[in-house]
């Protein structure tokens, strides 16, 4: 067998195992980076004034649909 080949698939696999790891890495700091801003945007949400919302009355307690 070639030297030179064999050292090409060893660096070949070599490769794809670091990228691997590099892109699980990767994806984990992105669920991370996505959690703390889906939780930064819950707690905005949370610090808005909530206006009362109408019970009697015409304006705003009926919804009109059509299918």
């Amino acid at each position: 067998m070639d030297v030179a080949l064999t050292n090409s698939i060893v660096n070949t696999a070599t490769a794809l195992a670091s990228r691997e790891t590099s892109d699980a890495l990767n994806v984990r700091v992105l669920k991370k980076a996505l959690d703390i801003q889906a939780s930064s945007a819950a707690t905005l949400l949370q610090a808005l004034p909530q206006p009362p919302l109408a019970t009697s009355g015409t304006l705003g307690t009926q919804v009109n649909t059509f299918a």
